[in-house]
């Protein structure tokens, strides 16, 4: 049982513990908190384990007392029929203009957060990459977003390494 628990750990400080960014992803530099606080609609995402099967999916940012980002993330469970959510918490890695955050919905463990990509204008889509090329979202205002933005999403993905063949693209039918 000690020995599981170990490489359980281990594999989780690999795997949430890094807070690195895959080559030629860079955060933008202009990011303002206030404005991206809110309801975000994931539009596409790369396949992982914590949202496997889900639809419908929204994360909503709010403050934290400690200065913080509260996470919560929220999704339909196509198996079980269910709504499920997360709550998570996030804190800037830089500084507070630079759109790079660490993210933990697991204790002490945090992942990159790297918003590589924003409508800075209005705030109404952000391109979001993790530690590696395995973890890539498009998050929207809205729950559907113009093929054009789909398209330039896609492009700019696969020319930074990420597998777009892969991408999710969300279900957004469902209202909780």
């Amino acid at each position: 049982m000690n020995k599981y628990f170990f490489t359980t750990l281990l594999a989780s400080l690999s795997l949430f513990g890094c807070t690195g960014s895959p080559e030629g992803v860079y955060p933008v530099k202009t990011f303002q908190l206030p404005a991206y606080l809110g309801k975000w609609y994931e539009i596409a995402r790369l396949d992982h384990s914590f949202e496997r099967g889900m639809s419908s999916v929204t994360a909503t940012y709010s403050m934290r007392s400690d200065g913080g980002v509260k996470v919560l993330n929220k999704g339909f469970k196509e198996d079980s029929q269910e709504w499920g959510e997360a709550e998570g918490k996030a804190y800037f890695v830089d500084s507070s203009d630079v759109g790079h955050l660490k993210v933990s919905f697991f204790g002490p463990f945090y992942g990159s957060y790297i918003i590589f990509e924003l409508d800075t204008t209005n705030y109404q889509y952000a391109f979001i990459s993790g530690m590696n090329t395995d973890y890539l979202w498009l998050l929207a205002r809205t729950p559907t977003v113009s093929n054009e933005l789909i398209a330039h999403f896609v492009q700019r993905a696969s020319e930074l390494g990420f597998n777009t063949d892969q991408l999710i693209f969300v279900d957004q039918s469902k209202s909780y």
